[in-house]
């Protein structure tokens, strides 16, 4: 890879997308803000020692630190009280934030069983995308021997883009491995 993925953004894709989406002002075309990265841990009502190992993995994997989140109400089929940790998250900007999708697309995708490319229903209507991992052991940085537990996680890419479309061909340019139709 020419760079980092910012460089290319910059460098390259801005034109490209400017003059594939028509846009004639420059501060519209698309661009990432924000990548988050949600674990929510159902089994951690039982055993609260789950949400540090989550969060210690989960910063492992950002590469900056995960925080705890807490249940905002009790529900009493589920045994949850207000309060209680249940899961771990984390927000990415800036240069971490490319260096994740950098890492995500070409290292962490590939190595998913039966990988056939990534659904188009993630996008939300406003020019966000959502996706999940099943298996958070395809990231690099997880050591499969040290964990005790394989969890899933949830990662939501959010654009700056109002439309699916924007968002989309932000996405495919950067080279989001997208299922073919």
């Amino acid at each position: 890879m020419m760079g980092t993925l910012k460089e290319q953004y910059e460098n390259e894709l801005k034109s490209a997308l400017q003059k594939s989406l028509a846009i004639s002002n420059v501060m519209e075309i698309p661009r990432i803000e924000k990548i988050v990265l949600n674990m929510g841990l159902g089994d951690a009502v039982q055993n609260p020692k789950v949400v540090e190992k989550a969060a210690h993995e989960l910063t492992l994997i950002a590469g900056q630190k995960a925080v705890v989140t807490r249940a905002k109400k009790s529900i009493a089929t589920f045994k949850l009280r207000e309060g209680m940790p249940i899961g771990a998250r984390v927000t990415l900007r800036k240069d971490r934030m490319y260096d994740f999708l950098a890492k995500l697309i070409h290292i962490a995708l590939p190595r998913v069983r039966d990988f056939r490319g990534i659904s188009f229903k993630g996008f939300d209507g406003r020019g966000n995308f959502s996706m999940g991992v099943t298996e958070h052991i395809i990231f690099p940085e997880i050591d499969y021997d040290k964990i005790d537990q394989i969890r899933g996680l949830n990662i939501t890419i959010v654009t700056s883009s109002k439309t699916d479309e924007g968002a989309k061909a932000l996405l495919d340019a950067i080279g989001m491995p997208f299922r073919k139709k």
